[in-house]
């Protein structure tokens, strides 16, 4: 059984946030404050979760309402949000932009010396299990291998909250739970949008969206079990 963490408040705040692109409304009137540890976010596909992660650091810009997260307006503070608010993606190859996970990781560091730069880089390959892979092809490694190292290279600039959308939705079954434990192990807040309602329950509160609404939120057996009413 993981151990229970008490880690500071995320602080992302949102007061009537909406996000509409040519005309389509994604989200419309979401108020919450999210402050655990691990919080999953879960629903149908088109519900609004992604679009909600996006906003989180400003890969999305909302059109209404306000949020915030550690006190910093995605839209307004983008760059220095991006700088505390690691994002993965469910397709590691959205990711990935150097030829070898070497090369891969050092980019997340590329403003340390060179020195420290190359030991960096080594310890966190060994620490994720691809040391012995990091002078290969990128495209060479297994889809497990490639998420781990997008999410190794989103870790190595050891950001304060990250944001996960879909990690294990590309992943068969052994490493969808690899990369699921290992997030929710993180030592950090982390924001987990998923289809996999067993990882779910495993987080410390849950946030359910329908039609771009948030239709509730809280303890995760609770959210998880409205959510399959309404597909009921």
């Amino acid at each position: 059984m993981r151990a229970e963490r008490t880690v500071v408040d995320t602080a992302i705040e949102c007061d009537g946030v909406g996000v509409e692109v040519d005309g389509a409304v994604l989200l419309r009137d979401v108020s919450l404050r999210l402050s655990a540890a691990r919080t999953a976010v879960i629903g149908a596909n088109g519900s609004g979760k992604s679009t909600f992660a996006r906003v989180l650091n400003g890969l999305r810009t909302s059109t209404s309402g306000s949020i915030r997260v550690h006190g910093l307006d995605p839209a307004r503070d983008a760059a220095r949000l991006r700088r505390r608010v690691g994002f993965v993606f469910t397709n590691p190859e959205a990711q990935i932009l150097m030829p070898t996970p070497a090369e891969d990781v050092a980019l997340s560091l590329r403003d340390l010396p060179a020195a420290e730069r190359t030991a960096r880089v080594t310890s966190i390959l060994e620490r994720y299990g691809l040391a012995e892979r990091a002078e290969v092809p990128a495209s060479a490694l297994s889809g497990g291998q490639r998420q781990l190292l997008a999410i190794a290279s989103v870790l190595a600039t050891e950001p304060q909250l990250v944001v996960a959308d879909e990690p294990t939705t590309l992943l068969d079954l052994r490493n969808a739970r690899r990369i699921g434990e290992l997030l929710l192990g993180l030592e950090v807040p982390v924001v987990l949008v998923t289809h996999d309602l067993e990882l779910a329950a495993q987080c410390d509160e849950a946030v359910l969206f329908e039609d771009g609404r948030v239709r509730a939120v809280g303890a995760p057996g609770d959210v998880i079990a409205e959510y399959r009413r309404s597909c009921a």
